[in-house]
């Protein structure tokens, strides 16, 4: 008995072959339909890449160069420490709007020198334009990013949303401590802070309570 498989496809010529594996990409046999749908796979494969692939890449990448380090979002608990005054470590400050956010916000000073394990406090100034109430949020980040673990912040504006009514100005505190144990080829870190308009996200927030 010949045990050959007899669900072996037949032997086609190379024109068929060619027009068998067009008929499989085809999704439908309206040319509109199939390049639309055609697109959006090729958008959601673009789409995948970004998160599966750039995410993670710019998050190294991030971390080789020393940029975008993120700090704790809560309230750093003292712990009794010498001030080692050996040491001084510059402190430098920088803000930046996010786009269509009108405030106008600043530290206000642009550089500090600290000890290591001393309490520090300072202030960042905003103040609302606008005729209407408005909600902020601050983010936060440390350059070089390998320093976010040893500055602490005991008290900051970033832990919490923001209001501000119209035409108003305010001083928002923060108070941090540079850990004892920063390495010593930091001598200087920057402390960056973007904000964003959350005022719809923070009605919507209120409206659903």
């Amino acid at each position: 008995m010949d045990d050959t498989n007899t669900c072996a496809l037949p032997h086609l010529p190379n024109s068929a072959r060619s027009e068998v594996r067009l008929n499989v990409l085809k999704v439908s046999n309206n040319p509109s339909i199939d390049t639309a749908a055609k697109l959006a796979v090729v958008a959601v494969a673009m789409f995948a890449f970004v998160f599966v692939v750039m995410v993670p890449l710019y998050n190294v990448l991030c971390d080789v160069l020393g940029i975008n380090g993120k700090t704790s979002g809560v309230a750093y608990t003292a712990v009794s420490a010498s001030v080692d005054e050996s040491r001084i470590v510059t402190i430098q400050f920088v803000t930046t709007n996010n786009a269509g956010m009108p405030w106008e916000f600043g530290p206000s000073q642009s550089v500090m020198k600290v000890h290591p394990g001393a309490v520090n406090d300072t202030v960042f100034l905003a103040r609302n334009p606008l005729a209407r109430d408005m909600v902020a949020q601050a983010i936060p980040s440390i350059s070089p990013a390998r320093a976010a673990e040893y500055f602490h912040k005991t008290e900051c504006f970033c832990f919490n949303q923001q209001p501000l009514k119209g035409n108003s100005s305010v001083q928002m505190p923060l108070q941090f401590i540079i850990d004892q144990d920063l390495p010593r080829n930091i001598r200087t870190i920057t402390l960056s802070y973007t904000i964003f308009d959350v005022t719809d996200m923070a009605s919507s927030s209120i409206a659903a309570r």
